[in-house]
C-alpha cells in the first residue's frame, strides 16, 4: 500500500530569508492529521537565502539530521565546534541532555537548500554527540546507501533509535530494490526531480508512505534523490 503526500499539500513558512515547507506539524504550522510517522517527527525542507539562517537556538532529547543538496551550510555550536557542510555531506546531531547551536548560509549570496530530520531518540538524557561524513556520489549513484542506524552497520552514522536511513540518487535507467521486513513503517521522502516508487510516479517535495509491502522499487528517476526511513511500526504520539 502506498500514500502519497504531495509537496503542495505540506505546510511553508516564510521569513526574512528563508522558506521551510514542513511534511508534519512544525511550529506554527500545527496539522493534527500529520503529526509524524512512527519516530519521525520532522522533515524540514529549508531554502536559507544568502547571509541569513537559524541564529543560537537549543535541542535536547532529539536525534536532529542534516542533509545539504545545494550551497553551503555553517554549524557553531554551544561546545565551540564549527563545521560547513556542503553538498552530499551529512551530520546527525544528538542532542541529548542539552545542545544550544546555529546553521546560518555559508555564503553571502547564494541560497542553501537542505533538509532538516528530527528523530526521536530511544531514552531521553543521553550525552551529547555529533557525527557528519561525506557520502560519495559512487555509494548512492543508482542505488541506496545506508546513512544511519542503530548499530553503525556497513559504515552508517549511529543513530540512538531503531530506524535505518538510506539516501539514493537516481536518473534514466537506473533501478534499486529495497527488501522490507514485515511489520516495519516505510516513510520515502523525494529531495529532488521525480521517480517511480513501486509503479507510482512521485516528485520533488512529495512523501510516500509504504506499508505492506515486500519489497521498495525505485526506478525511472529524472534528477531524483530520495531518501528512505525504515521505522519501527508503533502508534505515534506527539511529543
Amino acid at each position: 500500500m502506498l500514500k502519497v503526500r504531495k509537496a503542495e499539500e505540506r505546510g511553508v513558512s516564510r521569513h526574512d530569508g528563508l522558506i521551510s515547507w514542513h511534511t508534519f506539524s512544525f511550529g506554527e504550522y500545527a496539522d493534527p492529521r500529520h503529526p509524524g510517522y512512527s519516530d519521525l517527527l520532522v522533515i524540514n525542507d529549508d531554502r536559507v537565502a544568502g547571509g541569513h539562517g537559524f541564529g543560537a537556538h537549543p535541542h535536547r532529547d532529539m536525534e536532529i539530521l542534516t542533509y545539504v543538496l545545494e550551497g553551503a551550510l555553517a554549524h557553531r555550536d554551544g561546545m565551540g565546534s564549527h563545521s560547513i557542510l556542503y553538498p552530499g555531506e551529512i551530520q546527525l546531531m544528538s542532542a541529548g541532555t542539552g545542545v544550544t547551536h546555529s546553521e546560518m548560509n555559508a555564503s553571502a549570496d547564494d541560497e542553501v537548500h537542505f533538509l532538516q530530520i528530527w528523530i526521536v531518540p530511544r531514552e531521553h538524557d543521553l550525552a551529547p554527540r555529533y557525527q557528519q561524513r561525506v557520502i560519495a556520489p559512487s555509494e548512492k549513484n543508482g542505488r541506496l546507501a545506508l546513512i544511519l542506524s542503530e548499530d553503525g552497520r556497513d559504515d552508517s552514522l549511529m543513530i540512538a533509535q531503531d530506524v535505518s536511513i538510506y539516501i539514493g540518487m537516481f536518473g534514466p535507467g537506473q533501478k534499486a530494490s529495497l527488501p522490507l521486513a514485515e511489520g516495519r513503517c516505510i516513510w520515502l521522502h523525494v529531495a529532488t526531480g521525480q521517480i517511480s516508487v513501486n509503479g507510482q510516479l512521485v516528485h520533488a517535495g512529495d512523501g510516500v508512505c509504504i506499508e505492506h509491502e515486500s519489497h521498495l522499487v525505485l526506478k525511472d528517476g529524472q534528477d531524483a534523490k530520495v531518501i528512505v526511513f525504515d521505522l519501527r511500526q508503533q502508534p505515534f504520539t506527539a511529543r
